[in-house]
């Protein structure tokens, strides 16, 4: 399994919260795969120069068709603005015809908690599979 081991880009300041997303694609085919990861990669090495993001870990199971991502930030709006911003609004456009499903979930953690446990990631995109809240 290809893991993108968590990459700190920035470090927050003391006592500070960090915005947290979580999310899991899963693509529709084997044949996706590849240029879902190869896409997947450019949106990941854009989040070392986003403004505002503290760090990121991505995870990918090609043979399960199933892209994890993991990263934290100073607050929603520098996550969203890291959405809007090209390549990556381009890419997730360009990957949707291929993403059988996705999940996302979102939560605040202190900032000294980073970097982001993926057990408790996982635990809840599966909670909000389960829930869809």
């Amino acid at each position: 399994m290809p893991t993108l081991r968590w990459t700190t880009v920035s470090t927050p300041a003391p006592g500070t919260e960090a915005f947290v997303m979580a999310s899991r694609f899963e693509v529709r085919s084997l044949k996706d795969v590849p240029r879902f990861f190869l896409k997947s990669l450019a949106a990941w090495k854009q989040v070392s120069g986003a403004p505002g993001a503290y760090g990121a870990s991505l995870i990918a199971q090609p043979l399960k068709r199933t892209f994890w991502t993991l990263s934290a930030w100073e607050g929603k709006d520098a996550l969203y603005r890291y959405a809007r911003t090209e390549p990556h609004r381009s890419i997730m456009v360009g990957l949707r015809p291929t993403t059988k499903s996705s999940t996302f979930t979102f939560w605040q953690v202190p900032a000294a908690d980073l970097p982001v446990d993926w057990a408790d990631a996982r635990r809840r995109l599966a909670e909000q599979d389960r829930t869809g809240a």
